[in-house]
């Protein structure tokens, strides 16, 4: 039989203070098959991006060079320009674009103004056409009546008539007179131009010495003749007046 542990028996320190690390609840021991407790997870960190001229020529503990500086500025001046004249020619296309549209604008504006005033220009002038033809013709038929009776008036000889043909002859004058003052008429009602052919040139003329004694009476003739000829009255009497005047000086 084995003896018992006796506690002045030689220790191992070392082999002790393994199996104390192997027995706590972190680890599991040499024959289990359990699986390590989790250790804790640290917590997530968002990377920081590395400086735009971190490169690999140029560790993140370096300051940029001013080479590097200007390079930059150089690149970006160009993307500056590129970026300029990519706004020349948008500004270029968007005012080709607006001209465009104000001119289809003014197409169909002008091209439904044309078609509302030439449609009714030509239904306008249709009509006055139509009128125009109509009082043409009206014109033409007035013009061949009055024609006809004024051949008829002038057809009439007072000097053929005999002593026992006059009265018929007479009364045929007058009713031929009367056709003729009916067709007047008529043709003054349906033209008013044919009023002013009843003005006579003399009545047309008034005015001068006739125009204004026409209608007066004895004083107010009087009266007119006194104001036109006191000027050439005062004359002769100051001229008399100086004659005598040279008369009696010679006596």
């Amino acid at each position: 039989m084995a003896s018992q542990f006796d506690e002045s028996d030689f220790v191992d320190g070392d082999f002790v203070a393994t199996q104390k690390s192997f027995s706590t609840p972190g680890f599991a021991s040499a024959g289990s098959s359990a699986t390590p407790a989790p250790s804790p997870i640290p917590a997530t960190t968002t990377p920081h991006p590395a400086p735009a001229f971190a490169t690999a020529a140029n560790p993140m503990n370096r300051p940029p060079s001013r080479e590097e500086i200007e390079s930059k500025v150089n690149e970006t001046q160009a993307r500056l320009a590129e970026l300029r004249r990519a706004q020349e020619l948008l500004e270029r296309e968007r005012s080709a674009l607006e001209e465009a549209r104000r001119k289809r604008i003014e197409f169909q504006n002008g091209r439904e103004e044309m078609l509302q005033h030439l449609t009714r220009g030509i239904g306008i002038l249709d009509e006055a056409e139509f009128n125009a033809r109509r009082n043409a013709e009206q014109m033409k038929q007035t013009v061949g009546d009055m024609r006809g009776a004024l051949e008829k008036v002038q057809a009439m000889n007072e000097e053929g008539w005999t002593e026992e043909t006059w009265q018929q002859e007479l009364t045929k004058a007058l009713t031929t007179l009367e056709n003729a003052r009916m067709e007047w008429n008529s043709a003054r009602v349906k033209w008013t131009i044919l009023d002013g052919a009843l003005v006579a040139p003399e009545d047309q003329k008034t005015g001068g010495i006739g125009g204004l004694a026409q209608g007066k009476s004895f004083a107010e003739l009087c009266r007119i003749g006194l104001a036109l000829t006191w000027p050439v009255a005062v004359v002769t009497l100051i001229g008399a007046v100086a004659i005598a005047a040279v008369l009696l000086l010679r006596k």
